[in-house]
């Protein structure tokens, strides 16, 4: 029989065989072997003892397994709460009870739950992990503990609370961090932003600068892994403030050197050509600090070119200044000679160089003071100019008055020759003129008088006061007019005796031969020439001779001399020429 064959018939016995078919079996045996009673009961005695053995055992390992399944349930339900607990979860759907169907069945129920449950705490852990490692990471990019090849460490993550209300939580750290980390990072771009502008307008190399506070700052390194440290921001915003400065200082310096150069170009009456070289320059003259934005602008070679330009006028000026100060001085001696006003030029001219040649003057007080005077001189001319053509007038018509005088002594007057009738016609208006000297006189008195009122100083026509002169001048008209009373006494007397003598003697000397004997040689009462320059200029008077002395300034620039002192004229000329001129004025 084969193995197959052997367990069926096992099997097939072990159904058919029971406990009593046994004991029957084992009675037959007993009656066939004539076992006693009391070995049978003995024997029967020791089944029953091994039977309730082997239940016991059977019991036994039946209670100890029930208390295993026992332990593992309530080891499933304390897990199952504590996972609940852990998850912040208070009830879970699907969640079976406790008291419905058997432990194994109990078990079975549980098991899915609890496994959902330890997969939704990895989950919930790994979500802890990412977050708190975010926010480690960036609380050390803060700090500055940070490097950018540097490996994290994992934290620590409290198991014993992984609910979403402490999830939620971190979460709400992690923004408000990454929220600070945006703003810091903001900053440090908007720093290198400004310093890059700095070293741009400065002339400075920006990648040694930049990477001095931080190497992350490079431009070759990502955003997201620049330096936002504390640190990094302080250094950063000292930085800048550093540039600033500097940038407030060269441009500072550079407006001085510009201003300078300006300074001197207007005092050197430089070319555009020579000045568009430095229009870099000049054009920051009056920029802000924030206007200065076009790179380069503040370089240090800018500044040297500049200094270097300042330094080469400098030189030049000082020979500038004395042509420049030398032509304004004869624009003041100008002003002064055409407003009748005597100066000292050469003590001017020598103490203006002794100014330069000291260095103890700026050029542009000097020229400022020299302007100064200049407009000072025009508003004084301009405040004498008025008078000064009366002056002017009164001269003018002293002139024809002279020019009357020769031509009344002129015994050949009327003949006629070329042009005579020309000088007829001026003889009539130069005695219109003459007529009105003295209310000329009189103006230019009131005039004088007023304007020394005003100006609180005498009014003076080439160093001699004006009013001196029209008080001689009205003197000495006076005297004129005494004489030629006195003159036509004499005349009276003269004719008397003529008639005497006719009456005597018969004959009557002829009035024109007696005055031809008497004509005048010497200088006339006014003095000059009928063509005298407008140029001309009363002038200091020799009181023994009655010539003008001329003054060196006289010779230096040919002014010409003004009317002679009528004191100086002799009596018996003055007389003869007083009764030609009555001689003249009655034939006409």
């Amino acid at each position: 029989m084969d193995q197959n064959g052997t367990h069926d018939s096992v099997y097939l016995v072990s159904e058919q065989t029971t406990c009593g078919s046994l004991l029957q079996q084992l009675q037959m045996i007993w009656d066939e072997v004539g076992e006693s009673d009391e070995a049978r009961d003995k024997m029967l005695f020791q089944l029953e003892q091994e039977c309730l053995d082997v239940y016991k055992r059977k019991v036994d390992q039946a209670s100890k397994s029930r208390a295993l399944l026992l332990k593992q349930l309530a080891d499933s339900r304390a897990e199952l709460a504590r996972l609940l607990a852990v998850l912040g979860e208070k009830t879970y759907p699907g969640l079976p009870d406790k008291s419905s169907g058997t432990i194994k069945e109990q078990l079975a129920s549980i098991a899915p739950t609890l496994e959902l449950l330890c997969k939704q705490k990895e989950d919930r852990l790994k979500e802890f992990t990412d977050v708190q490692l975010q926010i480690q990471k960036i609380g050390m990019e803060v700090a500055g503990s940070l490097a950018n090849d540097e490996k994290i460490g994992m934290p620590v993550v409290q198991e014993n609370n992984l609910s979403l209300k402490k999830l939620d939580e971190f979460h709400v750290q992690l923004q408000e961090l990454q929220k600070e980390k945006s703003e810091r990072l903001h900053k440090v771009l908007d720093f290198v932003s400004t310093i890059h502008d700095l070293c741009a307008v400065l002339g400075m190399n920006l990648l040694g600068t930049i990477t001095e506070v931080h190497p992350s700052l490079n431009e070759s390194v990502g955003v997201h892994f620049k330096s936002i440290s504390n640190e990094t921001l302080y250094k950063l915003s000292k930085m800048v403030e550093a540039l600033r400065e500097e940038k407030k200082e060269r441009l500072h310096k550079l407006q001085e050197l510009a201003a300078h150069l300006i300074d001197l170009w207007n005092l050197m009456d430089a070319s555009i050509e020579e000045r568009n070289p430095f229009g870099h320059v000049t054009c920051n003259m009056s920029a802000t600090v924030d206007e200065v934005i076009v790179p380069g602008a503040l370089a240090l070679d800018i500044i040297q070119q500049a200094e270097v330009e300042v330094e080469r006028l400098d030189q030049l000026k000082a020979s500038k200044i004395k042509e420049i100060a030398m032509k304004k001085q004869v624009e003041l001696e100008e002003i002064f000679a055409r407003a009748h006003i005597l100066v000292d030029s050469a003590a001017e001219e020598e103490k203006i160089m002794a100014l330069i040649e000291s260095g103890n003057v700026e050029a542009a007080d000097l020229f400022s003071k020299m302007d100064d005077k200049i407009l000072k001189a025009r508003e004084e001319a301009l405040s004498r100019r008025e008078t000064l053509e009366k002056v002017e007038k009164w001269m003018s018509t002293c002139e024809e008055e002279n020019w009357l005088e020769d031509y009344s002594r002129d015994q050949n007057r009327y003949n006629s020759s070329r042009g005579a009738h020309l000088n007829l016609k001026r003889a009539e208006k130069a005695r219109i003129l003459v007529s009105k000297i003295p209310a000329l006189v009189d103006t230019l008195l009131a005039k004088t008088r007023s304007w020394e009122e005003t100006h609180g100083m005498p009014f003076t026509y080439d160093g001699v006061s004006l009013l001196s002169m029209l008080s001689e001048y009205t003197n000495l008209r006076h005297g004129r007019e005494e004489e030629r009373r006195r003159m036509r006494d004499q005349k009276r007397i003269h004719e008397q005796l003529a008639t005497e003598q006719e009456a005597l003697f018969g004959s009557k000397p002829s009035p024109s031969r007696s005055l031809s004997t008497k004509k005048v040689v010497g200088p006339r009462p006014n003095g000059g020439h009928a063509n005298q320059t407008h140029g001309r200029r009363l002038s200091h008077y020799d009181n023994n001779n009655g010539v003008r002395l001329a003054s060196k300034d006289d010779k230096r620039d040919g002014r010409l001399s003004a009317p002679a002192n009528y004191v100086a004229i002799a009596k018996e000329d003055a007389a003869s020429v007083v009764s030609e001129y009555e001689v003249a004025a009655a034939s006409t």
